[in-house]
């Protein structure tokens, strides 16, 4: 009698069961994720909790702003172009104007040089501290926060004064600034400052002394300097990872070439190194702040600004102007053909680069690392979308 052939398979559930294969999952973190500063996607692609690739996809707050650039004059492309990154405002507007001042040939008033470093470091201060509250958040930590507000609501106080916006200030003119400083402001700014400088402490003592923050950010998203380099990555997060480059010491602009600017870095290139590079950045940018109060007391009387024709045309040229902003450096490529408005005003943003990293740096990494991460690149949405 013949013996009946049969096929057994064996399927095992639970902890005993070996997978003979996996399927990656797909994962969308955005567009309307509240940890970023704006509003990007990141595709993900896992295997089980590890990340195996990261796509940034931009471009859900474009606004064409290189675009209207072209049928705006020279004045009014201001407005336009100290919104892409909304925490740093006055030193979006400061590329452009010297931009434009380079093609004039034109050169500030000393008060006006001064004045304008002054406010820049104020609003680095004030960039930064958005980020060192707004990252331990991130990552659980609620309290510190607060503590960045308070800060920051005494620096916003003075820089309304002088400005009348908080955010967007308007205040950077071709030939100088809008209008004279107000009579006692620099005695409240440097009140102000010393404040800050004060409070300063709480923050570094509510975090960096924190086990759970140590644990979240210590050799997390790590990033080389070759891969700095690679992808032009600036600012805190390049200086983190050992690249000791700063525009205002290596190709000084406005007053930075007779003050003594310290460049604050970091070797380990993890998320701690680029916490720790923003907040000591704080203290050299309030050190930069003072020395241009003293500075601004020793100057003798004289104009803000230059007088400018009603309607103003630059020369037919082109010129590129680029300064070290708070999250890294932006450039300006201005072309004229010696109209009104430009022909072409091309800008390159920190964050843009900042964040095209991300498709490099977050493969390999846990999804749990992940907002850690992300929250430690500081870049800003609208500055990569402009």
């Amino acid at each position: 009698m013949a013996k009946r052939m049969t096929t057994e398979r064996i399927v095992g559930i639970g902890a005993g069961a070996k997978e003979l294969a996996t399927e990656d999952m797909i994962l969308n973190i955005g567009p309307q994720h509240p940890s970023t500063h704006g509003v990007l996607r990141l595709r993900l692609t896992l295997d089980g909790e590890r990340i195996t690739a990261a796509e940034p996809i931009i471009g859900y707050m474009h606004r064409g702003a290189e675009k209207l650039f072209e049928v705006r004059d020279f004045r009014q492309i201001i407005v336009l172009a100290n919104r892409h990154d909304w925490l740093s405002a006055f030193a979006n507007e400061l590329g452009v104007v010297l931009a434009v001042e380079r093609m004039l040939g034109m050169e500030a008033p000393p008060r006006a040089v001064w004045a304008r470093t002054l406010l820049a470091e104020l609003n680095r201060v004030l960039n930064h501290l958005m980020f060192l509250g707004s990252y331990p958040l991130e990552v659980g930590a609620m309290t510190p926060i607060f503590y960045a507000f308070r800060e920051r609501e005494q620096l916003q106080r003075v820089m309304e004064e002088v400005s009348g916006g908080r955010m967007h200030y308007m205040f950077n003119r071709v030939g100088g600034l809008k209008e004279e400083l107000p009579a006692g402001w620099t005695a409240r700014t440097r009140r102000a400052i010393a404040d800050v400088r004060a409070g300063m402490s709480d923050i570094a003592d509510l975090i960096l002394d924190n086990e759970i923050f140590r644990a979240r950010t210590r050799g997390v998203g790590v990033l080389t300097r070759e891969q700095i380099l690679q992808y032009g990555v600036s600012g805190p997060i390049a200086r983190a990872s050992g690249v000791d480059f700063d525009l205002r010491r290596d190709e000084p602009y406005l007053a930075y070439g007779d003050l003594d600017v310290r460049v604050v870095t970091r070797t380990e290139g993890d998320c701690l190194a680029r916490f720790e590079c923003l907040l000591d950045q704080v203290y050299a940018s309030l050190d930069l702040a003072d020395a241009c109060l003293d500075r601004l007391a020793e100057l003798p009387p004289g104009p803000i600004n230059q007088r400018l024709p009603k309607v103003l045309k630059i020369p037919e040229g082109h010129t590129y102007a680029w300064t070290e902003n708070p999250l890294g450096i932006n450039g300006y490529y201005l072309v004229s053909r010696g109209e009104k408005t430009p022909w072409r005003l091309k800008l390159r943003s920190a964050s843009y680069n900042n964040v095209q990293v991300l498709s490099e740096l977050l493969p390999g990494n846990l999804v749990a690392d992940m907002i850690a991460i992300l929250g430690s690149m500081f870049f800003v949405v609208g500055d990569i979308d402009k």
